[in-house]
């Protein structure tokens, strides 16, 4: 129920048991044929461990309360993969890897799919801010610090300051998954031993076949990539839920300046319009504040496999990974079509006594609206 109201169906999907069983025997599928290429495994072994690599062939739900008995869900499902193939074939399965290969490369897989999501939303989120700047460059408000009414501004500046942290995370985004999106083969204790020679030449060839980046070592205990994911992700839904606490505390009906186009119902109180997508944004973002402090806490890990601090990653990234799409989700929703009203802010600013004086506010509006421009050319 909760998951439904915080994160989008489409981040759901691409979360959920299916696509966690999807990657997993994706990255099977690519390592027997990583193998092939080099000459560890037979060809005709290869081909019947992609056959049989098939998502609709397999009962997540099943593989994961067989799980709990080795700790992990992929020894039921290299099981079940070895009694498909049959005999031939079946000592060729997983072949080299162990299990915190297969998971954390599918990690990978999975959480780049999810980055997908969240920047198209991001995307869309910087160019309703870019709007709103550009067309409220000169429209005056009074400018707020601790929550006091202070100095003049434009509400145009207060947008692109919005517009700014926005591209700033995407760009944090961008670089996480270009560059520390990576596989994960190292065998049993980080030596793919069974591989021989041939180790590092199936770690290119799969990083390759999964179109991911290819590590200069097995990082079974250096989480840095997924601490980085995680800091990445806490930031990104940090500037959502930002966004949508000034355009909460903006929308109060003692300030009024500003209301969400789709807001929401209230069960007892039919007068009141709930600025719902500004809830969202800041109650996902809170979520994965603590979800990414999880994924920073697992960086310190015992020798050359985690003792538990591997396993306490996978709900976290999975919470982190889709509360960030809800928290830009909701910012989005708070921005589609937001009502802003100007009398209102000019009244506010006229009960403040102050005199209108907006310094370089427009200038500093035209260099975000550069740098947007910038980004959505590349």
């Amino acid at each position: 129920m909760f998951d439904a109201l915080f994160v989008p169906a489409d981040a759901r999907d691409a979360l959920g048991d299916s696509a966690w069983l999807s990657a997993m025997l994706e990255v099977e599928a690519a390592l027997a044929r990583a193998e092939v290429a080099v000459g560890v495994i037979p060809e005709e072994a290869g081909e019947a461990i992609g056959a049989a690599c098939r998502p609709e062939s397999f009962d997540p739900a099943a593989l994961a309360e067989e799980g709990r008995a080795p700790g992990n869900p992929v020894e039921p499902l290299v099981r079940a993969l070895r009694e498909a193939v049959g005999d031939g074939a079946a000592e060729y399965v997983h072949f080299g890897a162990t299990s915190q290969d297969i998971l954390d490369t599918a990690a990978m897989l999975v959480s780049g799919r999810m980055l997908r999501l969240i920047m198209e939303r991001l995307e869309a989120v910087a160019e309703e801010c870019a709007q709103l700047a550009d067309a409220h460059r000169v429209t005056p408000m009074i400018g707020r610090t601790l929550l006091q009414q202070a100095e003049a501004v434009t509400f145009g500046l207060k947008a692109a300051g919005w517009l700014v942290a926005v591209l700033e995370a995407r760009t944090t985004l961008t670089r996480v998954r270009d560059e520390r999106l990576a596989v994960q083969l190292g065998g049993a204790a980080g030596t793919a031993a069974p591989l021989g020679d041939s180790g590092p030449e199936v770690l290119r060839l799969l990083a390759r076949e999964l179109e991911l980046g290819e590590p200069v070592a097995p990082w079974h205990t250096n989480r840095t990539r997924i601490a980085e994911l995680g800091s990445a992700l806490a930031i990104t839904a940090g500037v959502a839920g930002k966004l949508g606490l000034d355009i909460g505390l903006m929308s109060q009906s003692e300030v009024g300046e500003v209301s969400e186009a789709n807001p929401g119902a209230s069960s007892a109180m039919p007068h009141k319009r709930n600025p719902v997508g500004s809830v969202l944004a800041v109650a996902c973002a809170r979520q994965v504040q603590a979800q990414a402090g999880v994924l920073t806490a697992a960086l310190v890990q015992e020798h050359e496999r985690a003792f538990g601090g591997w396993h306490a990653e996978w709900p976290a990234l999975v919470g982190a990974l889709g509360y960030t799409c809800g928290a830009v989700d909701g910012a989005r929703r708070a921005l589609e079509g937001l009502e802003v009203h100007e009398e209102r802010m000019q009244a506010n600013l006229e009960q403040s006594g102050r005199e209108p004086d907006f310094g370089s506010a427009e200038a500093f509006v035209d260099r975000a609206l550069a740098s947007y421009r910038e980004v959505a050319r590349t």
